[in-house]
């Protein structure tokens, strides 16, 4: 497995630290949610560990974010370092792993992570996974061909490379707008590709977009073929109104269409799913396991609102945390809890 790190500076952290066998509290996932998670534990005087494959999660490959309250105008990736400066703060270990699997352990009341790339086994009493998503695939014929050549799931990483071509973006949120607004000032020419004729971004988004005099909107459209030899040189363009097909000539293709939650890991855990995959949580993020909590977007049910921003996942993680808190605090009192 290789590791990525997105973020630069006094936060990045590319050396594991020592890592003890048994804590209080264990977040997995380092995005919003599970940074806020650890914190909140931390502050809490709970002995807790950070375990994440990607330290930033997911907003690190955000171009623009202006809706984190009292933060304007700021790159995901600054955004994000400025998180982990906070966790950072309270010698929170951070270990860059990646989770393969958590196991119960009823006779200790605990539950156990096991790392891949450590190969070792890390436990406590409560863990709360803040895992998040993967980006979902077009799954059209030439994506997976040319991943890496031209495919790409992330502007912020991979945008530079397309100075003065033609990239296409795919999507209608606000990943796949900012994406193209951000494109549109490196790249000769974006196509915004969207399967309907209205978007689920924010309007200022949209309009910022519809102001760029590079950008294209090709709505009530989908890509049906990346087409390419050694890289992208093409896609298969439908429009799903008239049946019309087109060619387009593109460098690049930009996939912005959503969200996936890990659903053989939860599956493998054993945790109860909602219809769309993600765990059913109670209003407190606590799962059908006991100990085991989850919070951000990898939360569903019918007492998780659907809104996924930066500050609702942060939210859930202070959440997650408070509730993880109160369960230890509990199996304490019972006799179940002894570490110090």
């Amino acid at each position: 497995m290789s590791t990525k790190f997105r973020i630069t500076g006094l936060s990045a952290v590319r050396t594991a630290p020592a890592v003890e066998d048994k804590y209080e509290t264990i977040v997995v996932g380092g995005g919003p949610a599970g940074l806020t998670a650890a914190l909140y534990s931390a502050r809490y005087g709970h002995k807790t560990l950070l375990v994440t494959k990607l330290l930033g999660g997911n907003i690190t490959e955000a171009p623009l974010v202006d809706d984190y309250i009292g933060i304007p105008d700021i790159s995901g990736n600054d955004l994000a370092d400025k998180f982990v400066k906070h966790v950072k703060k309270y010698n929170i270990p951070i270990v860059v792993d990646e989770v393969v699997d958590v196991v119960r352990k009823p006779e200790e009341n605990m539950w156990c992570v096991k790392l891949r790339d450590l190969k070792k086994e890390v436990c406590a009493y409560a863990v709360i996974l803040a895992v998040g998503s993967e980006k979902k695939k077009l799954g059209v014929p030439g994506e997976k061909e040319l991943v890496g050549r031209g495919v790409s799931y992330c502007a912020t990483c991979d945008g530079p490379l397309f100075k003065d071509k033609v990239v296409a973006v795919v999507g209608g949120g606000n990943a796949a707008l900012t994406s193209a607004i951000y494109l549109a000032k490196i790249a000769s020419k974006v196509y915004l590709i969207h399967r309907r004729s209205e978007f689920r971004a924010f309007n200022v988004y949209v309009e910022a977009a519809r102001s760029s005099p590079n950008i294209t909107f090709l709505t009530d459209s989908v890509i049906t073929e990346i087409i390419g030899k050694d890289r992208v040189e093409a896609v298969r363009v439908l429009n799903v109104v008239n049946k019309e097909e087109s060619i387009l000539n593109v460098d690049g293709v930009f996939v912005e269409i959503g969200l996936q939650p890990p659903v053989e890991f939860f599956k493998k855990i054993g945790l109860e799913l909602d219809e769309t995959g993600r765990v059913r949580v109670n209003v407190d993020r606590s799962t059908n396991l006991p100990g085991l909590f989850v919070a951000g977007d990898a939360a569903g049910g019918p007492y998780k609102y659907r809104f996924e921003q930066i500050i609702t996942a942060a939210a859930d993680g202070a959440i997650a945390a408070d509730a993880a808190c109160k369960y230890i605090c509990t199996l304490r009192h019972a006799g179940g809890s002894t570490l110090k």
